[in-house]
């Protein structure tokens, strides 16, 4: 569709600069830290920045351990190695005699994970051999759904770790997952990489869960360009991460490993980004909090939400902006693996359509993240609802049809909008106006 030829947007140009999604902020004091390193010489994986980071994000979450080390996914692989060592003495990765690496420290083990995530939330499942186990999402805050949760553990009760996320910098329900693990012997690793600087009754989020993971990549709250940040209870805990961080280097005076290791340390020089990152974290979750307001009422009599919080006990860093548009308004689509289709109707509109005219007009926003249930290389995992077993189940004969799948219907009528805190509010008006229009 040529939406810049559509009536429907008479007179809205173009923005001049491109309006991204979530771009990184810099602010200058990143360059004092990154010049200290090199002036130093710290061009490594050690140095004053690693450790003050460390100490930045002890102080602020509350953690009693932490480890920096070079992405989010590599702080929730060594917590899911964590927590198998912890469960079944299974850490190496290394458990054939022939010693080539099958299995894995999760090898035949399934776990819970939250369904409505990016990928790198379940692949370190699948890196120590486990198989991932979806749990669907709820409306509530869109994350894990407690209920969802204890019909899985009724339905797999040899299951002892979940992995669950904070979708969008939102706090999930994480009180209650807790309270369900802790009833059912089993672990808790929390994904916080998108909700660093969100509290739940007053606790940061990361820090519920026996592990918890933040991540400084290039369009996080705060960003490093890369790196991550493992919490942890233990100094045992902490200290095993930081040795398999660094290719589990021994004791001695040559390299010797008795465990498989990883170059997962972060670098001094990231380290130093991030930590000048760390002076404007509050000031970050104060404008995008902005943006989320903005939004909100400038869409307040559309047939759409925005994407929801519990208002009582939790505070999220609104990290990115999304609209939910009511089934009513939805206008008749179909989506590929690749692409997508839509039939454009008066008052209706999609998320396709939404996409294409932001695009149109030279401004970023995606589709929610796309439920791991529905990803081609997961096809074949399970994926529990509310109700129970949440596959197979639109066949003619079974009565009720279709099982409740609150993450593809979420995916299915949910936008990502732009949330770029350089974004002034005049280029924000024009992105309402734009979303608005679909709806005419």
């Amino acid at each position: 569709m040529d939406f810049r030829s559509d009536p429907r947007f008479s007179g809205i140009e173009p923005f001049r600069d491109k309006v991204w999604l979530s771009s990184p902020t810099m602010h200058g004091e990143e360059l004092q830290y990154v010049t200290q390193a090199y002036e130093t010489n710290w061009m490594s994986t050690v140095g004053e920045n690693i450790d003050e980071l460390e100490r930045a994000a002890k102080e602020y979450t509350g953690a009693e351990h932490t480890v920096a080390l070079s992405c989010g996914t590599a702080a929730l692989h060594l917590a899911v190695k964590l927590a198998a060592e912890r469960l079944y003495n299974s850490s190496s990765g290394i458990s054939m005699p022939d010693g080539l690496g099958r299995g894995g420290s999760l090898h035949g083990r399934r776990v819970f994970c939250s369904d409505m995530t990016f990928s790198a939330t379940v692949n370190p499942v699948v890196y120590e051999g486990g198989e991932p186990v979806f749990i669907d999402t709820e409306y509530d805050t869109w994350n894990m759904s407690p209920e969802a949760l204890e019909q899985a553990f009724r339905l797999y009760p040899d299951v002892k770790l979940v992995v669950a996320a904070h979708l969008y910098g939102v706090p999930g329900k994480i009180e209650q997952i807790r309270a369900l693990c802790d009833a059912h012997g089993a672990l808790l690793i929390e994904d916080a990489a998108e909700s660093l600087g969100a509290t739940y009754k007053g606790s940061q989020t990361g820090t519920f869960g026996d592990y918890g993971v933040i991540s400084f990549n290039g369009n996080k709250i705060i960003t490093g360009s890369a790196g991550g940040m493992l919490l942890c209870h233990t100094k045992a805990d902490a200290d095993k991460a930081r040795k398999w961080s660094t290719q589990s280097r021994e004791a001695a005076p040559w390299y010797q490993h008795e465990e498989l290791g990883y170059n997962y340390r972060i670098s001094n020089v990231v380290a130093g980004v991030v930590r000048g990152q760390w002076e404007h974290l509050q000031e970050h979750i104060r404008a995008k909090r902005k943006i989320y307001e903005r939004y909100k009422k400038g869409f307040a009599d559309l047939p759409a939400d925005m994407n929801s919080f519990d208002e009582t006990d939790s505070v999220p860093n609104f990290w990115l902006s999304c609209l939910l548009m009511h089934p009513r308004a939805l206008c008749e689509s179909q989506r590929s693996d690749r692409a997508a289709l839509y039939a454009s109707a008066p008052g209706k509109t999609c998320p396709a359509e939404i996409l294409g005219a932001l695009s149109a007009f030279n401004a970023e926003a995606r589709p929610i993240w796309k439920p791991m249930h529905l990803q081609p290389i997961y096809r074949n995992n399970a994926f529990i609802t509310v109700n129970g077993n949440g596959r197979g189940n639109s066949n003619a004969y079974i009565a009720g049809g279709k099982n409740a799948d609150v993450g593809e219907d979420i995916f299915t009528r949910g936008v990502c909008l732009p949330s770029d805190i350089k974004m002034t509010e005049d280029v924000q008006d024009g992105v309402i106006e734009i979303v608005r229009r679909c709806f005419e």
